[in-house]
């Protein structure tokens, strides 16, 4: 094997050794277990299954929700202040990658074609509780095209 063949070798192995070490040092999130309190704040956001939605729904109300009172309002019960919007809340708490996400982490998505537009509590395989403008309070699988295609990212607040 030529000099230059084996240089180039060692290169593409070295970048690929160099990428995936950034990749698991870099990642800002880990896989995390669902721990009590979150499956307790899971409980607590599904008792309202049902509840209506309503777009700029007043903070701290519960006869309606949109995604991001709702949010507030479960996460507030829990001791965690969050910001009253979907926007504002995609910036609280640690980044969590897609693939390692636990129940009670923060899921926004784009629903408008423009910015995050939309909330949600992830709920466990593959699910989350949130405030639908369609169903009002309700658990929906994210795996629907619409949900994955709308997926944005996800924060850790517990």
């Amino acid at each position: 094997m030529s000099k230059r063949i084996t240089m180039k070798i060692v290169l593409a192995c070295s970048l690929l050794m160099t990428g995936l070490l950034g990749t698991v040092i870099g990642s800002s999130s880990k896989a995390s277990a669902a721990t009590p309190e979150s499956l307790d704040l899971l409980s607590y956001g599904k008792d309202y299954i049902g509840t209506p939605y309503s777009y700029g729904a007043a903070e701290g109300a519960t006869t309606a929700f949109d995604c991001s009172s709702f949010v507030q309002y479960v996460f507030d019960k829990f001791g965690v202040e969050l910001p009253r919007t979907s926007i504002s809340q995609a910036y609280t708490g640690q980044k969590v990658d897609k693939g390692f996400l636990s129940v009670g982490d923060l899921m926004f998505f784009s629903t408008l074609g423009g910015g995050i537009s939309h909330v949600g509590i992830y709920a466990g395989d593959g699910m989350m509780l949130h405030a639908s403008s369609s169903k009002g309070v309700t658990v929906t699988s994210m795996e629907t095209n619409y949900w994955r295609d709308a997926y944005v990212s996800a924060r850790r607040v517990l």
